[in-house]
């Protein structure tokens, strides 16, 4: 990625997708979160984060978002990111924004499956200071 890349590539721009709010987001959390990280995210379909999880993780699903240190990308479904806005009660670009908080927090290491609750402190202390509605591991305490 180069200056003045964007950090959102959209297989497909809904029409009623803000995606000026979101990129704005995205600059935002890199300076808030990750100053070091040039990340980019990439919103696709359910196929194609389906493939992507087999292939890298040998999981035959789609899933919501996948992290890709190697790289510093992020891919996020956008028919789940819409699913799961829904069933929270707020809106596909809020979900976004979470998505791609817990997107970056994997690419700086973090991994809420074996650190001891490290990235569950990050993700809400972080998901406070940017207004964010609750997170994905805060989801599956529930």
């Amino acid at each position: 990625m180069s200056p003045g890349d964007p950090y959102l590539t959209f297989r497909r721009v809904p029409a009623d997708l803000d995606r000026d709010s979101l990129e704005r987001f995205a600059v935002k959390l890199r300076a808030a979160v990750a100053p070091q990280l040039d990340f980019h995210c990439l919103i696709t379909t359910d196929a194609e984060l389906r493939r992507l999880n087999l292939r890298f993780l040998q999981h035959d699903y789609a899933t919501d978002v996948l992290s890709f240190p190697e790289s510093n990308d992020i891919a996020i479904s956008y028919r789940t990111a819409v699913a799961q806005a829904a069933l929270h009660g707020h809106t596909p670009e809020q979900e976004l924004r979470v998505l791609t908080l817990h997107g970056v927090l994997h690419l700086l290491g973090y991994d809420h499956q074996t650190d001891s609750g490290r990235m569950a402190r990050a993700e809400m202390k972080w998901r406070q200071k940017l207004s964010l509605p609750t997170g994905l591991i805060a989801r599956a305490a529930k």
